[in-house]
C-alpha cells in the first residue's frame, strides 16, 4: 500500500507545527530583546552555551536512538517487548538527565570562569543543571511519542510548550529583568517535561517487571545508536567550526557573516520537509527494518514526495536570491546571492539523500552511520578549502553542493549494499527532470541578463509548481485544490 498520503499529512502537520513555533519564538525573542537589551540577550546565550556541550554529550543521543528502539519494538506488535523497551527508555533517559546535571554541578566553577571570566555566575550555572535533568527526561518521553508515531500529541506538546514557555519567560524577565534569565530558562525546560509527560501518559502498555540487569542488557543497542548520534553531532559541530575558521582565514570575517546568512536562508524553506522525515519517516522505516522491499518502497516514496514539495521553492529561491538576501538581511549581503544559490542546490540534494541515510539508522548500523558522517565531514572541509582557492566567496556554496552530491552517491551505494535499493521508475521520472530544470535555471542565471533570468525563473516556478501539484494529486489520489477550498468554504447547513 502506498504511503504517499501519510507522508503528505505528516509533512503538513510537522511543517505547520514548525511555523507556529517559529512565530511564537520570534515574538518571544522580540519582547525579551526589548526588556533585556543586547547585553541581557548575550548573557542568556552564554548561560545556554555553557551547558550545551555537556548536554549534547550526556544526552547520549536518546532523543534519536530512543525513537528507533520504540519504532522497532512497535513493528513487532509484541506488547511485552514494547513495554520493556518503554521502561528501558524511561530509565536511560533519567540516567542521562542525572548525568548531565551532576556534570554541570561539578564543573560549575570551571564553566563560570571559562565562560564569564569570574566566579559570580557559579550559582546560575548550577541552577541551569536542572535544564539538563528536565531535558533528558523530556527527550525520552518525546521519543516515545515519536516512535509510536503519535504525531498529533507530539505536535500539541511542542506548540503548547512553546506558548507557555513564551508567557512564563516574558513574565519572569519583566518582573526580575536580568535576574530572571536563569529562572526562565529552567521554567521552559520544566514546561517541556510536564507537557511531554502529559501526552506520554496516554500511551497504554502492559505492566511488566524489568530488573536493572535486564535494563542494562536492553539498553546496549539503545546506547550504541545513541552514542553514534552523539559522535555524528560532534562531527557536524566540528565541521561547522572548521568551515567558519577556514572562511575567516581565507576570506575574512565578512565572508563568515555571509556564509552564516546564506546557510540560514537556504535551509529555511526546506527545513519542514527534512523535519518531517526525521519525525515520521524514520519510525515507519524502522518498523519495516526486516522487510527490505518495504523499506525500499518507503525510501522511494519519501524521496518522490520530498522532491515534489521542495522543487518549486528551490527554483524560486534560485531565481530571487539577491532580492531575498536584501529583504531578509540588507544590501551588504547581496554579494552572497551566488553562495545561496549553490547552497540551495546542496539542500535540494539533502532532500534526495536523507531518506537513504535513514536506512542506516533503521538497520541499527551505528558504526557505519558514524563512519559515513565522518567521511562526509572530511569531504566537506576538503572541498571548502579547495573551492575557496578556486572560486573565492562563491566557492563556499559550490563546495556545499559538491559535498552533498558526493554524499548522495555514497548513500545510494550503501543502501544498495544493505537492502538492494534502487530508484523506482516514478522516482527516476521525478529526479531526472528536476535535476535538468535546476541546471537550466542555473545556466540562465549565469549567462543571461538579470531581467531575462528572472522572467524565465519565475515562469519556471509557476509551471513546475503546477506540474508538481498535478503529480502530487495523482500520487495522493485526491484533488488538493478542491479539498483546500472546502476547508475555507462555509457549509450550507
Amino acid at each position: 500500500m502506498s504511503s504517499h498520503r501519510q507522508i503528505f499529512k505528516s509533512t503538513a502537520l510537522i511543517g505547520g507545527t514548525q511555523i507556529i513555533n517559529m512565530v511564537i519564538g520570534v515574538l518571544r525573542t522580540k519582547v525579551l530583546a526589548v526588556l533585556l537589551g543586547p547585553a541581557g540577550m548575550g548573557l542568556a546565550g552564554l548561560y545556554m552555551s555553557a551547558t550545551a556541550l555537556i548536554g549534547s554529550v550526556a544526552g547520549l543521543g536518546i532523543n534519536a536512538s530512543g525513537v528507533r528502539q520504540i519504532a522497532e519494538a512497535a513493528g513487532t506488535n509484541d506488547q511485552e517487548r514494547i513495554a520493556r523497551t518503554i521502561v528501558t527508555l524511561h530509565r536511560v533517559s533519567l540516567f542521562s538527565g542525572l548525568l548531565g546535571m551532576i556534570l554541570v554541578l561539578a564543573l560549575a566553577p570551571i564553566l563560570s570562569r571559562t565562560t564569564f571570566g569570574d566566579d559570580k555566575h557559579v550559582y546560575g550555572i548550577a541552577l541551569m543543571s536542572l535544564t539538563l535533568l528536565f531535558g533528558g527526561i523530556s527527550a525520552g518521553q518525546s521519543a516515545l511519542l515519536q516512535g509510536l508515531r503519535r504525531l498529533r500529541d507530539l505536535a500539541a506538546s511542542q506548540i503548547v510548550g512553546a506558548l507557555f514557555g513564551a508567557v512564563v519567560s516574558v513574565a519572569l524577565v519583566w518582573w526580575l529583568r536580568e535576574r530572571g534569565i536563569v529562572p526562565y530558562l529552567v521554567a521552559i525546560s520544566a514546561f517541556g517535561i510536564l507537557l511531554s509527560w502529559w501526552y506520554a501518559r496516554k500511551v497504554e502498555m502492559l505492566s511488566v517487571q524489568v530488573s536493572w540487569r535486564e535494563t542494562l542488557q536492553e539498553s546496549r543497542s539503545l546506547l550504541a545508536m545513541g552514542i553514534a548520534f552523539t559522535v555524528a553531532a560532534l562531527i557536524g559541530s566540528g565541521t561547522s567550526y572548521l568551515t567558519r575558521v577556514l572562511v575567516q582565514h581565507q576570506l575574512g570575517m565578512g565572508a563568515v557573516g555571509i556564509y552564516t546568512a546564506t546557510w540560514t536562508l537556504s535551509t529555511y524553506y526546506i527545513g519542514f520537509v527534512l523535519s518531517a522525515m526525521g519525525t515520521d519517516f524514520m519510525p515507519r522505516l524502522t518498523a519495516s527494518t526486516h522487510d527490505h522491499p518495504v523499506m525500499n518502497r518507503l525510501v522511494n516514496e519519501q524521496t518522490e514526495m520530498g522532491v515534489l514539495i521542495a522543487l518549486p521553492g528551490v527554483i524560486a529561491t534560485l531565481t530571487l536570491a539577491p532580492w531575498v538576501m536584501n529583504a531578509f538581511y540588507s544590501a551588504a549581503f547581496v554579494e552572497g546571492a551566488g553562495v545561496a544559490r549553490w547552497q540551495i542546490l546542496g539542500v535540494f540534494l539533502r532532500v534526495v539523500s536523507w531518506p537513504l541515510g535513514y536506512v542506516l539508522v533503521a538497520k541499527g548500523k551505528s558504526l557505519l552511520f558514524t563512519l559515513s558522517e565522518l567521511i562526509f565531514g572530511i569531504i566537506n572541509v576538503a572541498l571548502i578549502f579547495l573551492c575557496m582557492k578556486l572560486w573565492k566567496l562563491e566557492g563556499i556554496g559550490i563546495s556545499f553542493a559538491l559535498s552533498y552530491l558526493a554524499y548522495t552517491v555514497m548513500m545510494v551505494i550503501v543502501a544498495f549494499r544493505l537492502t538492494g535499493f534502487r530508484w523506482s521508475r516514478v522516482a527516476i521520472k521525478i529526479l531526472i527532470p528536476s535535476g535538468l530544470i535546476l541546471m537550466a535555471i542555473l545556466c540562465c542565471i549565469r549567462f543571461l541578463p538579470d531581467r531575462w533570468s528572472v522572467v524565465i525563473g519565475l515562469s519556471a516556478t509557476v509551471l513546475v509548481g503546477a506540474a508538481c501539484l498535478m503529480v502530487l494529486q495523482k500520487l495522493l489520489g485526491i484533488d488538493l485544490i478542491t479539498k483546500i477550498r472546502g476547508k475555507f468554504t462555509p457549509s450550507d447547513s
